[in-house]
């Protein structure tokens, strides 16, 4: 009688900050990171990584998802997250408010028959499951605001026309992982941008845009989240890592967007790792070896 022999991979987990984000907050990506490896040492599962390093990011107030979030023009946070795993579980949340974790609210809509809750209805969910009220609301961001509204009444434009505009030191955050039985994850989680109408979605909740994990590997995005979506960025990056290797296949994603577009991707795939950004971005992995065209957390 032949028994069948789980081979054993080396378990990785990729953080990142997101696009604009500095060397300033690689600590950040670092902890969430660091957070996420004992669950692949236990020999748990890729999505218990993911999960556990995105709550350390959104607890950051110096990132722009959970407590860091932006507001939107109203004053209103509306936060989105998703996560997916590569047994093509999805769930996500959109314009979801009231909460500390999102990513935590986008684990539970996983376990239901939908892929996606969002609004009021979202929140609604999170706390008829045990998440209590939490506001994210920062000094930092009403600061934000402000000037947002400043730099509006200056140049008097319409506020959607300069979405990628503005201040933004740090962008959507995520992770990616594989644990030691070749499964895979990723999770994102963001705050928005600046110049936001509220209502807005963007690429992060999206399955294709601003996340994808399937058998080959796991890929999230960040940047302009209108133009990932446009390009299905994540799952473009995701086609390829099979083929061409995590690196190349982010690479690839990069060259889809002008320089002008902020646009960053981590992606892990059974060779390995891979990281692109067009700007500067505080990114962190516990892969033990890589080749690198520059060092990690650039």
């Amino acid at each position: 009688m032949s028994r069948r022999v789980t081979r054993i991979v080396e378990p990785i987990i990729v953080t990142h900050c997101g696009a604009g984000s500095t060397r300033t907050v690689r600590d950040a990506a670092a902890r969430a990171g660091r957070a996420g490896t004992p669950a692949l040492r236990r020999g748990g599962s890729a999505l218990d990584a993911v999960l556990a390093a995105t709550v350390v990011l959104e607890d950051d107030p110096r990132t722009n998802a959970g407590t860091g979030s932006r507001m939107r023009l109203d004053g209103s946070i509306q936060m989105d997250a998703a996560v997916m795993d590569s047994r093509l579980r999805a769930g996500a949340v959109a314009a979801i408010s009231n909460v500390k974790n999102p990513v935590l609210v986008a684990r539970q809509v996983m376990e239901t028959p939908h892929m996606m809750l969002a609004g009021e209805w979202a929140t609604r969910f999170a706390h008829a499951n045990g998440l209590p009220p939490y506001d994210p609301a920062t000094d930092q961001a009403r600061a934000r605001l402000e000037r947002t509204k400043v730099e509006l009444a200056r140049k008097k434009v319409p506020s959607w026309a300069r979405a990628w505009l503005g201040e933004r030191g740090t962008d959507t955050v995520g992770a990616v992982a594989r644990d030691g039985k070749g499964r895979f994850a990723a999770a994102s989680s963001t705050g928005g941008i600046s110049y936001m109408l509220a209502g807005r979605v963007g690429d992060s909740p999206i399955v294709g845009a601003g996340l994808y994990a399937g058998p080959d590997g796991a890929v999230t995005a960040t940047g302009v989240g209108e133009e990932i979506w446009r390009v299905l960025l994540s799952k473009s990056v995701y086609d390829r890592l099979a083929d061409v290797g995590a690196q190349a296949a982010c690479d690839a994603g990069l060259d889809l967007f002008p320089d002008s577009v902020p646009s960053g991707i981590i992606a892990v795939g059974k060779d390995g790792l891979g990281e692109a950004c067009n700007r500067a971005m505080a990114w962190w992995t516990n892969a033990r070896s890589r080749e690198r065209t520059k060092p990690a957390g650039l």
